[in-house]
């Protein structure tokens, strides 16, 4: 069949025209498909949260209107009040008492020039200002066997700092620098800290001023036994927030930009866990330097474990004793001439309460011990041999280490 021109020319508008409107068509029904606009949202849509400026429940990296977040505004409302804390001190120099060996003088010979006998050995640590008139918190081995320091301030000031106080036990020191109207930090609240909270850490790990790190809350009451410290008495907080050389004696800090805890790198081989002194704990401690120069600590002298059928096996392998239970706190050992052994505790015993409260692990015990004094007596309800026994210790100073 043959088509005039005029014929083609229709049949092709109609061909288009109907092509169009398929298209347009399948565009508005996909518009209207409710399934399709929800997808647009769910792909499009941000969290209310991550676009509210300053919330500590904000996504890392949301900014609000001035380009802020949380942890900025934390950092620049603490950051003022951290400081760099250079410490320079002598120690013996190993190499120079070696060398006074006849043969090895003989070998060096005798007109060498002689090796000082002692050295000079340089650290860094940060530190943080309580009060407006210069005084500081750090941490003991960040000021060890030094009585001053040099304090360089975030505003360029450096100034000659006197190490007030030192507290070994809990690596608590408090340093004083002579100044007026210091930013200070506010201190919050670690009682009630939940692992999987914000952490924010500030210091100056590596002699790298002001550098920030952010992280959580890892865990809670770790006991420096845990930790790899047992000469310590802290029940640590754990954060995975980076703590380096350097950041010793810092702050930890939560969302609100208040201190929860003093940053300790005392355990160099912790490879993506930092620790830290929880705030109520040092701040008691520093109170106590400023005020007395030292600090004592109740002592009973007894070294704890917590029970599981496995380290009751391997308790009993190792001192053995005959215990049962396969849960609760045990004395493995009790030092001699300690208020402990004159009380009348026992290796073997399980605690079963202190003072009337139950406790149920080592670290509540030291809490326990801890908030009390030197000279008080403590009420000691134990389980031994399946027999519960009530036993009065009235506890000594911690001896001080030589």
């Amino acid at each position: 069949m043959k088509l005039s021109l005029k014929q083609l020319g229709v049949y092709v508008f109609l061909l288009v025209f109907g092509c169009g409107a398929g298209l347009f068509g399948s565009r508005y029904l996909l518009l209207q498909n409710p399934s399709f606009q929800q997808l647009r949202n769910v792909t499009m849509a941000l969290p209310p949260e991550s676009i509210v400026p300053n919330s500590p429940n904000a996504a890392i990296g949301a900014t609000g209107g001035e380009n802020v977040n949380f942890i900025a505004t934390a950092v620049q409302k603490v950051g003022p009040a951290v400081v760099r804390i250079n410490a320079t001190r002598k120690v013996a120099n190993p190499i120079s008492d070696a060398l006074k060996n006849p043969l090895l003088r003989r070998f060096f010979g005798e007109d060498e020039q002689p090796i000082p006998q002692e050295r000079i050995e340089r650290g860094t640590g940060s530190g943080f200002i309580l009060s407006e008139d210069g005084e500081l918190l750090t941490n003991a081995h960040v000021v060890a066997d030094t009585d001053t320091v040099l304090v360089t301030l975030k505003d360029g000031r450096s100034l000659e700092g006197k190490v007030v106080g030192v507290d070994p036990v809990t690596d608590v020191a408090v340093v004083k620098i002579k100044a007026n109207y210091l930013p200070t930090v506010k201190l919050g609240n670690s009682q009630n800290l939940i692992p999987g909270e914000w952490a924010i850490a500030i210091g100056n790990p590596l002699g790298l001023d002001n550098t920030v790190t952010i992280g959580i809350i890892s865990a809670t009451d770790r006991t420096s036994t845990q930790v790899g410290i047992p000469d310590k008495r802290v029940s640590f907080i754990q954060t995975d927030a980076a703590i380096n050389p350097g950041n010793s004696g810092g702050p930890l800090l939560n969302a609100q930009g208040e201190v929860i805890g003093v940053n300790t790198a005392i355990r160099a081989d912790a490879q993506g866990l930092g620790f830290a002194i929880p705030i109520e704990t040092a701040a008691r401690i520093a109170n106590e330097l400023f005020t007395k120069g030292r600090v004592e600590h109740p002592f009973l002298g007894i070294e704890m474990a917590d029970l599981s059928p496995i380290k009751k096996q391997q308790i009993n392998q190792e001192n053995q004793l005959n215990i049962q239970q396969d849960a609760g706190i045990v004395i493995r050992g009790v030092t001699d001439d300690s208020p402990a052994k004159r009380g009348g505790l026992f290796p073997g015993d399980v605690i079963q309460k202190v003072n009337g409260k139950p406790v149920k692990t080592s670290a509540q015990v030291q809490k326990l011990v801890e908030a009390s004094k030197v000279g008080d007596i403590l009420v000691i309800e134990v389980n031994r041999s399946g027999k519960i026994q009530t036993f009065k210790v009235q506890s000594g100073a911690y001896p001080e280490r030589k």
